[in-house]
């Protein structure tokens, strides 16, 4: 009798792993797909009007869930608002509002969280936070300058971390963009091989 209930409980956390994994495949490939739209969409486009006319899909590499992190989430309250730099002389105002802890790869990491202060005053990014990161990739397989990740404020002590969905800032696209340059703080010292390819006309 033991021996099949255990059977049972195998059987059910095999199956609810599964239904995990199919959904987190789910919300990547919707990311794909809306952000292959916002890019074929001249309105939403980074890319130059001539770039548009040739584009047909952004490069993305192989979905791997086991970069889909559950990080640890320690909020910094007392931080002061600071000018992040770009790769021009705009200079926005950003505020440090947390870290991000996690391991990966038998190793721990550390990720600064930040939230722009002109874009908190829209209803729709009330609750947006931003992380601007490099990895071992950048300027090989992915944008030489770092790739971002957009997240949202959490309502408890973990925050997840989705590098599938890691995008290229759009002054890899495009020259005419002033995009933020990611901190030394947050560089990732290993490749984080999910997300979008480096842009490739």
């Amino acid at each position: 009798m033991k021996n099949l209930l255990f059977l049972l409980i195998a059987l059910l956390n095999t199956s609810l792993l599964i239904a995990q994994k199919a959904s987190k495949l789910k919300d990547v490939e919707a990311f794909q797909k809306h952000l292959n739209a916002e890019f074929a969409n001249p309105e939403e486009s980074p890319l130059t009007l001539e770039d548009i006319k040739k584009f047909e899909a952004l490069e993305f590499f192989d979905i791997d869930t086991a970069y889909v992190i559950e990080a640890e989430f320690v909020r910094t309250p007392y931080e002061s608002p600071f000018s992040m730099p770009t790769t021009t002389d705009r200079k926005p105002i950003y505020v440090k509002y947390g870290e991000a802890y996690f391991d990966l790869e038998g190793q721990s990491f550390k990720l600064n969280i930040y939230q722009n202060q002109e874009l908190i005053t829209k209803a729709e990014y009330v609750d947006y936070l931003f992380i601007p990161f490099t990895d071992a990739t950048n300027g090989e397989t992915s944008y030489g300058g770092g790739r971002y990740l957009d997240l949202r404020i959490p309502t408890g002590k973990t925050i997840t971390l989705n590098f599938n969905k890691a995008y290229n800032p759009y002054c890899a696209y495009n020259g005419k963009y002033s995009c933020p340059i990611p901190p030394s703080e947050n560089d990732i010292s290993i490749g984080i091989p999910v997300g979008v390819k480096a842009y490739k006309k």
